[in-house]
């Protein structure tokens, strides 16, 4: 059997374009977040701009799909109200709510991961109100280590103890990297406890939730509902609900006085578009890489929008980003390299292969053949049969020398 061949864009493995394009698009996510935050005048508010990315997501994801439906042949089981219905919408968003909401499509599974993102976005509120920036930006990379245990428990991903040693590498680097350059001038007013258990229970949530919705991705007995831009609209769908419920619970009052979209400017748009294309490119990186390697790429990403933010920005680089750095290089360096036992099992399986192939190109050669042609006895037979003795020995009998040559010049003997 051939082995199936990976997904590719442009000739390139969809794998390394997806994580490159995560690395691009979280550094340029940051840079234009804060420089929206620090124009002049009305600020928008976050909550706002969340409801907006998650609805442009979802409508991009509902018109691919679309048109995916009107390629590909249709579904019988979707009752036709004429010949036009076939190449009509209304065939398209039949066969729309079909694939998202039905319950064969596991819809419902997708509500996990939404509230789990829900429950973590306001948990990061919780720790950043009770501990200090410094504390609550180191603790929460913890979130990479329980995206690991959780890859291992839920997907029986078998991580060695030489990845285990560059995950804790690649955790106090990043940690190292997001240390504030300076002090907090105003001492923090809070509950150290609560904060720490917050940034806990987040992490936890955020692995979980990222995994889970991996596990959703690659496996799925129907393969009818396992479409890409399908998943994306179900969690859209609710992510979009438990967003706009936020929205309207914490900022509901300032929307009725000042209207939802004030603040809005160019920066705040660019900004949502960015933000909805990551929540794309991320199920891209989950689906063809996991959830690991998306952290690794997130760390990087956080050095390019750093050493960006020195020019734009006028941002200092301390010694403990210059440590991080080389931390975050060197662990993803060591995550890169091959295991002994893949290598060794590698290299025997390729041995294996070239050996089998050997033995197919050597033409089989059966003596007997030989043996039985017009009868004849040979230098190939025994001359013994069921124990008995044939008539006279091999020394009496004369060789068919002509019948030796024969079948010495097939084997490709040379005298």
């Amino acid at each position: 059997m051939r082995p199936a061949t990976a997904a590719t864009i442009a000739g390139l493995p969809t794998k390394y374009v997806s994580l490159v394009v995560l690395v691009v698009q979280n550094s340029a996510l940051v840079l234009t977040m804060r420089y929206s935050r620090i124009q002049p005048g009305p600020q928008y508010l976050a909550s706002t701009a969340v409801v907006m990315s998650e609805i442009i997501k979802c409508i991009i994801c509902i018109l691919v799909h679309l048109h995916q439906v009107h390629t590909k042949p249709k579904d019988p089981s979707l009752p036709l109200l004429s010949e036009e219905t076939t190449t009509s919408t209304s065939y398209g968003l039949t066969q729309l709510c079909s694939d998202v909401f039905s319950v064969k499509s596991g819809f419902f599974k997708l509500l996990v991961p939404a509230v789990l993102y829900t429950i973590q976005n306001n948990l990061q509120f919780v720790a950043a109100e009770n501990l200090d920036a410094a504390t609550f930006q180191v603790t929460y990379q913890c979130k990479i280590l329980a995206t690991a245990l959780f890859a291992v428990i839920l997907l029986r991903q078998s991580i060695s103890a030489f990845k285990w040693l560059s995950l804790f590498i690649l955790t106090t680097g990043v940690a190292c990297v997001q240390i504030p350059s300076s002090a907090p001038t105003v001492v923090q007013q809070g509950n150290y406890t609560i904060g720490i258990i917050a940034v806990a229970v987040a992490c936890l949530c955020s692995g979980f939730a990222g995994v889970y919705f991996e596990k959703v991705l690659k496996t799925s007995s129907n393969s009818h509902s396992t479409s890409l831009w399908v998943r994306n609209i179900q969690l859209s769908v609710g992510c979009l609900a438990i967003a706009a419920t936020g929205t309207l619970a914490w900022d509901g009052q300032a929307i009725r006085n000042f209207g939802f979209f004030q603040g809005y400017r160019m920066t705040t748009v660019l900004t949502i578009c960015i933000q909805a294309a990551g929540g794309l490119i991320v199920a891209l990186v989950i689906k063809y890489a996991d959830n690991i390697l998306k952290g690794f790429a997130t760390s990087l990403s956080v050095i390019l929008s750093t050493i960006v933010s020195v020019y734009v920005f006028d941002f200092v680089i301390t010694i403990y980003f210059l440590i991080g750095s080389a931390l975050v290089f060197t662990a993803t360096y060591m995550y890169g390299l091959p295991d002994k036992n893949s290598s060794t099992s590698a290299l025997a399986a390729t041995t294996d292969m070239e050996e089998a192939k050997s033995d197919e190109a050597m033409p089989m050669i059966n003596v007997q053949d030989y043996d039985q042609q017009d009868a004849e006895k040979t230098p190939f037979r025994d001359d013994v049969e069921n124990g008995n003795a044939s008539e006279g020995s091999q020394e009496d009998r004369p060789v068919d020398t002509k019948q030796q040559r024969k079948v010495y010049d097939e084997l490709g003997y040379v005298d």
